[in-house]
């Protein structure tokens, strides 16, 4: 495919996890040559930085339930912008055809006759795998990788459960969007036959500055503190690596901090 824009055509791009550094290159020269550039709210100034300076910059964001703008009005920008013969990429955090809504904005395109083309980002999961040096599968304990969500469409009010019928043993489970009540989150993966001892992290800002995780197993997930979104949950095995790496730098940082303080008491002496 070309790498220059083309006038008329949407781009649905993915801007990564948030580290300008793991954009890709089209993405980045499709950036830098864009007339209008729709972005998400988790899109951060570092990587919009890298855009066309002429470009005009328009945050369409629905961030904790309160959208600045509706999912039809966006839809109507895309549409408008390219009939009007610009070059227009709608920037999406992660990978766009991973719970980014994608799928409606594609339809309505299609619906419209607009041309587009689409263009991966590396989706959280992976980041935070590679953050954590963690591999999500593994051939002794992970052959299988599921995501989910744990937000749904506006118009669904009941409870979805995070799965229906037993979570396979050999899997990692990574929830986007998980949302904060640890404890439902615990009570639907118990329901899915999972085991009390099964390592839980959750990574908050993978793979940015802001990175911070807290890894626990099931049986404390309802009392383990998270960082602020965007949040992710990893559940399975896979995990058990970095459980063991968290005890171990936790004895580290507590024989470090007994170390201080005798020596502190010693100087008093």
């Amino acid at each position: 495919m070309p790498i220059n824009t083309e006038k008329g055509t949407v781009y649905l791009v993915g801007a990564g996890p948030g580290d300008p550094e793991l954009l890709t290159v089209r993405a980045l020269r499709l950036l830098q040559q864009a007339d209008i550039i729709f972005h998400d709210d988790l899109v951060p100034d570092s990587i919009l930085a890298l855009a066309n300076p002429h470009a005009l910059i328009t945050s369409v964001g629905k961030r904790c339930g309160r959208p600045r703008i509706t999912q039809q009005g966006i839809h109507k920008l895309l549409i408008e912008s390219a009939r009007a013969g610009q070059s227009v990429v709608r920037l999406k955090s992660g990978d766009p055809l991973i719970f980014g809504r994608a799928g409606e904005e594609i339809a309505a395109l299609r619906a419209a006759a607009i041309p587009f083309i689409i263009v991966p980002g590396v989706t959280a999961a992976l980041a935070a795998g590679a953050a954590l040096e963690l591999p999500l599968t593994d051939r002794q304990s992970a052959s299988k990788l599921i995501f989910c969500t744990g937000h749904h469409a506006a118009d669904k009010t009941d409870h979805t459960p995070l799965w229906t019928g037993p979570l396979p043993e050999d899997a990692t489970l990574v929830l986007y969007m998980p949302g904060r009540d640890t404890a439902r989150l615990a009570d639907d993966l118990y329901a899915a036959g999972v085991a009390a001892d099964m390592p839980c992290c959750a990574i908050s800002h993978a793979a940015t500055p802001r990175q911070s995780h807290a890894a626990c197993r099931l049986a404390a997930l309802s009392e383990l503190t998270c960082g602020p979104a965007p949040l992710l949950l990893l559940v399975g095995r896979a995990m058990e690596s970095l459980l063991y790496v968290d005890s171990q730098r936790d004895a580290m940082h507590a024989l470090a901090v007994e170390a201080l303080a005798s020596a502190s008491n010693s100087a008093k002496v």
